[in-house]
């Protein structure tokens, strides 16, 4: 155990060693996609979680699955908590539905309400982490409309987090090729406009990959030849959330990036964890992101010892 310098001549203070990062598994895997017809209950899933030896779930906010309208008072959130906790299982993060006020689009009072009853979920459960995104789909706009949308987003974005910080609980936005910016120099320049400490990006691999090859931006098309690797190293300084999965670049349904199981795809984990470095390493949690693949039930099960190896690879390097 490492140790600090003396403390009013007395022995050293210890100091609690780093340790690996937790890894979660987000619960909208069995939820979206091929299984949305038939979605696994909450329970179920937390069972499967806890089986496959993950330390965590990330919570899918759509009902299904606990959707913050429908656990809005102590009572209803101690059941969910307790839930969760007889599996052993911590909690990564909340990924509200915000789908009926698009950030770029919805008055500041729209956007705030439904942030405000995410909060009360938070709090109530001990969540740390929010997740946001844009919501709305990529698209062509004239100029004006562009920074007019722009500068929404910005504002509804700056003032959530600003909101969240007085619970303790960080605003995350994931990008994806399905939402409207999506482009590098797009997430870069939001990120950068946000003015807020209590905002940041969620790095998903396989969203970094996708959309470092241009997948449902419009013109003037970015192109990162390094890929997934290069958009770490673009992000590195807002990267606050991981989400980990393969990838060979394809979209789902020709709307938003494919999930492929560890092993599958062309996601270089080495060297995209290398790029973040302590950035990644120094979370506390890594999320394993299994959406719309239909042999989840299967393939999740090895996906936290994948990830438990690689965090400790570089936690120890």
């Amino acid at each position: 155990m490492a140790l600090n310098s003396a403390v009013d001549g007395g022995l050293p203070a210890a100091v609690p060693a780093p340790t690996d990062p937790k890894v979660a598994f987000g619960s909208w895997a069995f939820a979206f996609g091929p299984f949305a017809s038939d979605p696994w209950s909450f329970q179920r899933v937390c069972q499967y979680v806890a089986d496959a030896g993950y330390d965590g779930i990330e919570i899918n906010g759509f009902r299904p699955h606990p959707h913050q309208d429908d656990f809005n008072s102590e009572v209803k959130t101690r059941k969910l908590r307790d839930q969760i906790e007889s599996f052993g299982l911590g909690i990564s993060g909340f990924a509200p539905d915000m789908t009926s006020a698009p950030p770029a689009t919805s008055s500041e009072a729209v956007y705030l309400r439904l942030v405000d009853s995410a909060r009360a979920f938070c709090e109530r459960m001990g969540v740390t982490t929010l997740r946001v995104d844009s919501v709305s789909p990529p698209e062509g706009l004239a100029p004006a409309e562009y920074e007019a949308r722009f500068a929404r987003i910005v504002g509804n974005f700056t003032a959530a987090a600003d909101r969240l910080a007085r619970s303790g609980v960080q605003l995350i936005w994931e990008f994806e090729p399905g939402f409207w910016l999506n482009g590098p120099s797009e997430v870069l320049r939001l990120l950068q406009a946000v003015d807020s400490n209590n905002f940041g990006v969620l790095f998903d691999t396989s969203h970094a990959l996708t959309s470092a090859r241009g997948q449902r931006q419009t013109p003037p098309i970015e192109i990162l030849e390094g890929g997934a690797v290069e958009y770490a190293q673009l992000l590195k300084p807002y990267v606050r959330h991981l989400h980990l999965i393969d990838s060979v670049g394809d979209l789902h349904d020709d709307e938003t990036s494919e999930h492929l199981p560890f092993g599958t795809g062309q996601v270089d984990f080495d060297a995209v964890v290398d790029a973040l470095g302590t950035t990644a390493t120094d979370l506390p949690w890594w999320t394993v992101d299994y959406c719309f693949w239909p042999n989840t039930e299967r393939d999740g099960a090895l996906g936290a010892a994948f990830v438990r190896d690689l965090a400790a690879r570089h936690r120890h390097a």
